[in-house]
């Protein structure tokens, strides 16, 4: 067995849970084209509004295209919108939290401005983006990313603040250890665990805003298929076809919950006073 798999986190049941449920979506959506050969934006008006069938496994929408395939390529576009904006905002968060918490002149100004984008709901500052700059993939990832940086920031900044009165941090700075070095040293690694953590809440938070984004009509144009994109769609139809809403509504809706209950388990095997509580 790979000595990564014997990781404690590895036996925790909410992480074997939510991590199979995303790995098994994940596998669903790369193979797409195995699982269906339909085109998912292929219009056939005769096809239109057919009920769930063995032929049809989720229905058809109103214009006769095949929900399931389109859900199943709606799928990649949403975790890889989820998976960018995690590293995205993890990376940036790390770099500035790092900085805020460790220089101390340069404390209050960059938590002021981290301060103020969180002061901005997230949803409205991505709908003024991607309305100023146009609905493309990365507009919509740079406009979701955003509002996620302050939160990444102030909980590296945090970290950082109680590290660094730590006696061996203050070891290295009266041997004259040069700033990085204590940084990536000392510093960083106690960082790890709440990020991996936080990562996993920002994937859930992303898939969601995407998705409402799209349904609003203020994310990826209504040709790319996308789980916002079909329910917005199904809503003229949902008394006469609610396949058309329930099932896309359903694959978010379980993808968010994976996504949530692996941060959990994360958040349980990875913070040590979660640990003490739990008895381990």
């Amino acid at each position: 067995m790979p000595a990564f798999l014997r990781h404690p986190a590895f036996r925790n049941p909410s992480v074997l849970i939510g991590g199979g449920i995303l790995l098994a979506l994940f596998i669903v959506t790369v193979c797409a084209p195995i699982l269906s050969s339909l085109d998912p934006s292929a219009i056939a008006p005769r096809l239109r509004l057919r009920a769930p069938s063995e032929q049809y496994l989720m229905g058809t929408d109103a214009l006769g295209r095949d929900v399931w395939t389109r859900a199943i390529y709606g799928g990649r576009i949403s975790l890889l919108v989820a998976a960018c904006v995690s590293v995205i905002a993890v990376s940036l968060g790390l770099v500035i939290g790092l900085v805020a918490g460790y220089i101390r002149w340069l404390d209050g100004p960059v938590m002021r401005a981290m301060d103020g984008l969180m002061a901005i709901p997230g949803i409205l500052l991505a709908i003024a983006l991607v309305s100023l700059s146009g609905a493309n993939l990365t507009t919509v990832i740079v406009a979701i990313t955003i509002p996620e940086i302050p939160r990444v920031a102030r909980l590296v900044r945090g970290v950082v603040l109680s590290i660094r009165e730590e006696p061996y941090v203050e070891a290295a700075i009266g041997l004259g250890t040069p700033t990085r070095k204590i940084l990536v040293s000392h510093v960083l690694p106690n960082t790890v665990a709440p990020l991996i953590v936080q990562g996993t809440y920002i994937c859930a938070s992303a898939i969601l805003i995407e998705a409402i984004l799209s349904f609003l009509g203020a994310g990826l144009s209504s040709e790319i298929p996308t789980w916002g994109n079909i329910i917005a769609e199904g809503r003229a139809v949902f008394q006469r076809a609610p396949w058309i809403i329930l099932f896309p509504g359903g694959l978010l809706a379980v993808t968010i919950l994976a996504v949530n209950i692996l941060g959990d388990g994360l958040r349980d095997t990875l913070d040590p006073r979660m640990k003490k509580r739990l008895g381990a």
